[in-house]
């Protein structure tokens, strides 16, 4: 029987999947490896019918340059006492590869830990990806999907952009970043945008929504001092995962629960809620402004990937061999900026927790010093000027909301 490798897909889709599994395919097909592709990601490989296809240089060259994933993806994660070890015995498998992020990886490594205790010699190599570009990989090098990710939001963003201003609106944009703001900060800083919130700039400073709403406002109110009568912001939904739950709970959006009380955010579209508490305020102040919400979310994570991520995703994938034939295993395949060939382990980059910790936007670097020193908002040079809207301009400072120095 030949020797195989098995390929699987967890977590949810980024640009450039499909070319880590062509790559995959063509470059072990080509040392005459048997190459299996696992479907829904850990969900069925246990039980009695494992959903799998044998994959070949015909699939392998239809799907190189297409987005998603050919391979159905599942965030399911098999508890021990699911494990066996009949799939990887019967298909002679010397080589798993996944494909996701950190949980993904994590499982895989149970999964060689628990072949290893049944006298089971399988390799495993992981292929980080994430749009939200959060993982720490050396060079601060972009995780796969990045960039193809931010193309197609600069993409949506100029056409938004555009609507302000040909129909002199505002636009209150709303993107995906789990923790990290990466998504919206190169996508604001591409399209120009007025006002870009982030995560990380609350540095100095709880997140809170009043906090969220009076930085738009402040855009709004310069813009107006400015005779610019449109525009867009766009902010990350990670900003959420730093919110106290009272905070979005008392919001006044109406959510729906999980069985354990908790809001489920996943459930609504968070910028109708930033627009939403944003229209209230204007109001309130008597500031007669139209504003609408654009949600960035799935749109994003299956466009084709761009150049960029073709190249990487066919690097990453080569590498995945040359860590296999060097004999390595239980690591993620990384490219430095040389585009040299790195293993990666997750004990290397857990914390002490045993958790992952997330690369953040550096809002210490001149890039981010230079764009929020850019940005269009209220600071006291501006406070005259803007009591002709509110009659305390110091509220909508955005040094003072972010408790930054002037």
């Amino acid at each position: 029987m030949k020797d195989s490798i098995a390929i699987l897909c967890g977590g949810g889709p980024a640009p450039g999947i499909n070319a880590v599994i062509s790559t995959l395919v063509k470059v072990f097909i080509k040392e005459d490896y048997r190459v299996i592709g696992i479907q829904e990601g850990y969900r069925t490989i246990f039980t009695d019918s494992p959903k799998i296809d044998d994959l070949d240089f015909e699939y392998a060259d239809k799907i190189f340059s297409l987005g998603g994933s050919s391979l159905q993806m599942s965030r399911y994660k098999p508890k021990d006492e699911e494990f066996n070890t009949d799939f990887f015995v019967k298909n002679n498998v010397k080589l798993l590869v996944t494909i996701g992020g950190d949980d993904t990886a994590s499982t895989a490594n149970r999964i060689s830990k628990f072949l290893a205790s049944k006298n089971i010699d399988i390799s495993n190599i992981h292929v980080p990806k994430t749009i939200d570009n959060d993982l720490p990989l050396p060079d601060r090098n972009p995780t796969f999907g990045f960039h193809s990710a931010k193309d197609e939001g600069v993409r949506i963003g100029n056409t938004v952009y555009e609507d302000a201003r040909t129909s002199k609106n505002w636009f209150v944009l709303s993107t995906m970043g789990r923790e990290a703001g990466h998504l919206a900060f190169g996508i604001g800083m591409s399209c120009h945008f007025p006002m870009v919130i982030i995560p990380e700039m609350f540095n100095k400073t709880s997140v809170t929504l009043d906090k969220i709403t009076r930085l738009l406002v402040s855009t709004i109110i310069k813009r107006k001092i400015d005779n610019i009568s449109y525009g867009v912001t766009i902010i990350s939904e990670g900003v959420f995962h730093f919110m106290d739950e009272d905070e979005i709970i008392n919001s006044g959006i109406n959510f729906t629960y999980d069985d354990h009380g908790h809001p489920e955010l996943g459930n609504v579209s968070k910028s109708h809620i930033f627009n939403i508490l944003l229209q209230q305020k204007l109001k309130s102040l008597g500031i007669e402004v139209k504003s609408r919400p654009v949600e960035m979310g799935y749109e994003l994570r299956c466009c084709r990937p761009i150049g960029f991520d073709l190249t990487l995703c066919t690097l990453l994938a080569m590498g995945v061999k040359k860590l296999f034939k060097q004999g390595l295993t239980g690591c993620l395949v990384s490219a430095n900026s040389n585009g040299d060939i790195k293993p990666l382990y997750l004990k290397d980059l857990e914390g002490s927790d045993g958790k992952i910790k997330p690369r953040l936007v550096d809002i210490d670097s001149e890039m981010a010093k230079l764009l929020f020193s850019d940005l269009h908002y209220i600071t006291k040079a501006d406070y005259e000027k803007a009591k002709q809207y509110v009659s305390n301009p110091e509220e909508y400072d955005f040094n003072k909301i972010l408790e930054w120095q002037d």
